[in-house]
């Protein structure tokens, strides 16, 4: 969150998350964390592990935890996907591969910043993009490796001034493939169209739409675990001299059979 200068409005950051499981798989494989960065500002990490279950979620946690221990110490985003990578590659002697995301939020350069190595793109809106708001998506879909088996990974970053109005949709593959097992691929912009984006649109909002899309293009049998991430950066009006953060967090809980 940024603070106010000179009695101007504060940018304040939004940040959702939306994930499913594959359907009848129990624990979905992929990772979703948020750490603080030790200079000003946040990073979330998203990791899709090869496979499904528990054996995608035990890839997916070896490669997040990496990637947010050396983010809380201050590396710098290439640096933390290019160490995960490592870190992966030599746990699983390279027979096994994750999709890693970091976005950041990087108080010091006041930018968005893009890391990615995945096959998933990352949509960004930008208010200093022309055109309809609601239509302008930049898709940031660079090829890159995932992370854990070839030789010399890096990752594709990209970099954006942060402003009111910036909106930020990242995703794994199970919504870029949801549909496709029954014919109707899912059309990912189409389904933010449909959410109703615009400045006072509220992240988890958008991030339950695009959820919600996914599960019924696949007829609400996903074909692989779905996560989404949204983040908005909007304008307020400064509380007094606080600052306040918040976090939701809310998961369902595995039902508990009497015997």
């Amino acid at each position: 969150m940024a603070a106010a200068e000179g009695g101007a409005l504060m940018l304040v950051v939004e940040i959702a998350v939306a994930k499913v499981a594959k359907y009848a798989v129990a624990e979905s494989g992929d990772s979703v964390e948020i750490v603080e960065r030790p200079n000003g500002g946040f990073s979330v990490v998203i990791v899709d592990g090869q496979r499904s279950g528990k054996s995608a979620k035990a890839i997916s946690n070896i490669a997040v935890r990496k990637a947010i221990s050396l983010l809380a110490e201050g590396v710098r985003d290439g640096a933390v996907a290019r160490a995960t990578h490592d870190y992966l590659r030599t746990q699983r002697s390279g027979q096994v591969s994750a999709e890693l995301t970091i976005v950041s939020v990087d108080l010091e350069t006041r930018t968005i910043v893009i890391s990615r190595n995945s096959q998933c793109p990352v949509l960004i809106r930008h208010p200093s993009e022309a055109g309809p708001p609601d239509l302008v998506w930049t898709v940031l879909d660079s090829p890159v490796d995932a992370v854990g088996v070839h030789s010399r990974v890096r990752p594709v970053i990209d970099e954006w001034p942060l402003a009111a109005g910036l909106v930020l949709v990242a995703f794994t593959d199970g919504l870029l493939h949801s549909g496709s097992r029954r014919g109707s691929l899912l059309d990912i912009q189409a389904a933010l169209a449909s959410v109703h984006v615009d400045a006072s649109t509220a992240a988890q909002d958008m991030a339950d739409g695009l959820l919600d899309a996914a599960v019924s293009a696949d007829e609400h049998r996903p074909g692989d675990d779905v996560s989404v991430v949204v983040m908005r950066v909007f304008d307020c009006q400064p509380n007094d001299s606080l600052e306040i953060r918040r976090m939701r967090v809310s998961f369902p809980l595995p039902s508990i059979v009497s015997r």
